[in-house]
């Protein structure tokens, strides 16, 4: 449903002139009714102390959409952050790694990475990718998600395995020859060649 909203919006935005300003404000109008009448929902549970009910609102997604929107979320951007991470945890344990909160401030979430099998660095952006994935869906109001402690990705590199023999030369053996200086595929020998360095 939101994802089909959000369609909508966008082709309302591609309007031309004076059909899409009035669309838009048809939309607008739309959304502050609707925000208002949200409002006082939301004002007349947290009235009569609806025990289970706000959390039981806040929890469907279609409705916590609804109130992030109208920005009428009854759970703290910090707490919904928390739930996600503890959601995401078990993953993350599986993977030998771990989340911290460190901080949320102005519109920044800033965490704390451990483990990440042994600090493979491809196992680690997909920790945190798993990790955004989740805050951002808890509190979409977020900016950016940044985590401390992360393995640092890999460099890049030429892509080729260097080989060298026991004593730290590189093979070489008479009649061999020479490596392409364009970096060309060559033919190599035969396996018994290739011991002794041909």
């Amino acid at each position: 449903m939101v994802a089909k909203v959000d369609g909508l919006l966008e082709e309302v935005e591609s309007l031309p002139g004076p059909a899409a300003r009035a669309t838009a404000d048809v939309v607008g109008a739309l959304l502050e009714m609707y925000g208002e009448g949200l409002a006082r929902i939301v004002g007349l549970v947290a009235e009569r102390e609806a025990e289970g009910l706000v959390e039981a609102l806040s929890g469907d997604e279609l409705v916590s959409h609804l109130l992030l929107l109208h920005d009428l979320h009854p759970v703290p951007v910090e707490a919904r952050v928390r739930g996600a991470l503890e959601d995401v945890r078990p993953y993350l344990d599986s993977h030998g790694g771990d989340v911290e909160l460190v901080a949320v401030e102005d519109g920044v979430v800033r965490l704390r990475l451990a483990g990440s099998c042994d600090g493979c660095p491809t196992s680690a952006m997909t920790l945190k990718l798993a990790i955004e994935e989740a805050v951002l869906k808890a509190a979409p109001e977020v900016e950016r998600v940044e985590a401390d402690g992360a393995a640092p990705e890999s460099e890049p590199g030429n892509g080729l395995l260097q080989l060298t023999v026991a004593g730290g030369t590189r093979a070489s053996a008479a009649g061999a020859r020479p490596p392409d200086p364009d970096g060309a595929w060559a033919t190599a020998g035969a396996l018994p060649e290739l011991a002794n360095g041909g």
